[in-house]
């Protein structure tokens, strides 16, 4: 049966100032703003959307920034970690930029044979770098990150769930992932164990449930080719008892969503057509782009929005 997921699409996660957001994985992290917009479910909340030169899915980290929105809690039935992946050798060049902007950060640990470190974004929400030399996707740079050390999307990212029994089946009887290994109470999966497609398990089963709001990851969205592939995965997921939403639009790619068994909102996304299709692609991000139901609100939208701009020469 031809494979319908192929890794990660995007990670969403909850922000807090806006400005303070679009600083910190443009200028610290070295991201590109491939696209502003609103949150489509709540029009008078930005959208960002964080990535490599053309926002390619497996690299996009994106945003709902809420301002003066409570901190939310840690806990189970939540992304923990969202791991970006660096070249082999990097990181000591991330240890000492971080340190530069003050930013905490964890020892050199080591996972599976690969190298990484853990720390926290503004609104302390869990970031890994993880080097490796697995990776032949090409960096982006506004210029303050080195190119050679520079990020080159997703590497994966850490569900932190009670238990791993039904989530495991789900992911590996209807999502196309296949168990890796375990390692330390980690369990690894992936759909060809590479760089942009891992998923691991930790299990906390005392822990209490996470509360979502800022510095918590909203959902994890896994990519599919295109419409007809995304409506074989909600057929598949549907006829297995999950409750999975209608294809909603979200302009740069279509969505389902449902909750996985462990607790964490899951989204299929297609990975056409793409971020350039209201933006040439050297100006992406430029311009507060809405969705065509929204442009009669323009005026009204964008007022309501707070003021935001690249500050990248800031974090040289």
């Amino acid at each position: 049966m031809k494979q319908l997921i192929s890794g990660i699409h995007h990670i969403t996660a909850i922000a807090g100032n806006p400005q303070a957001n679009i600083d910190f994985y443009t200028g610290i992290l070295g991201l590109r703003l491939v696209k502003k917009t609103i949150n489509f479910d709540a029009p008078g909340v930005y959208h960002f959307y964080f990535g490599d030169e053309l926002g390619r899915p497996g690299t996009v980290f994106t945003t709902f920034p809420f301002t003066g929105a409570r901190k939310g809690s840690k806990g189970t039935g939540e992304v923990s970690y969202t791991a970006f992946s660096i070249p082999s050798g990097s990181l000591e060049y991330w240890r000492e930029r971080l340190k530069k902007f003050g930013i905490p950060i964890s020892d050199i640990l080591t996972r599976f044979g690969d190298e990484l470190i853990r720390f926290e974004d503004q609104d302390s929400m869990g970031i890994e770098l993880v080097a490796n030399d697995q990776d032949d996707r090409t960096g982006w740079t506004y210029g303050q990150v080195s190119i050679e050390h520079s990020i080159k999307g997703f590497y994966g990212a850490t569900l932190n769930l009670l238990a791993k029994g039904l989530t495991e089946k789900l992911m590996t009887e209807h999502m196309d992932y296949r168990f890796i290994g375990e390692e330390n109470g980690r369990f690894r999966y992936g759909t060809a164990g590479k760089p942009g497609d891992i998923v691991d398990i930790v299990l906390d089963k005392s822990g209490s449930r996470g509360v979502q709001s800022t510095g918590s990851v909203h959902h994890i969205a896994f990519r599919t080719e295109n419409a007809a592939s995304q409506l074989q995965v909600q057929e598949i997921l549907m006829q297995n008892g999950y409750q999975v939403t209608e294809v909603k639009d979200r302009n740069y790619f279509t969505s389902i969503y449902f909750r996985e068994p462990g607790g964490v909102l899951f989204e299929v996304a297609t990975d056409e057509p793409g971020f350039a299709i209201d933006e040439d692609e050297a100006h992406l991000g430029e311009l507060i782009k809405l969705p065509e139901w929204a442009e009669p609100n323009r005026k009204k939208l964008v007022a309501s929005l707070t003021p935001v701009k690249l500050n990248v020469e800031a974090y040289e």
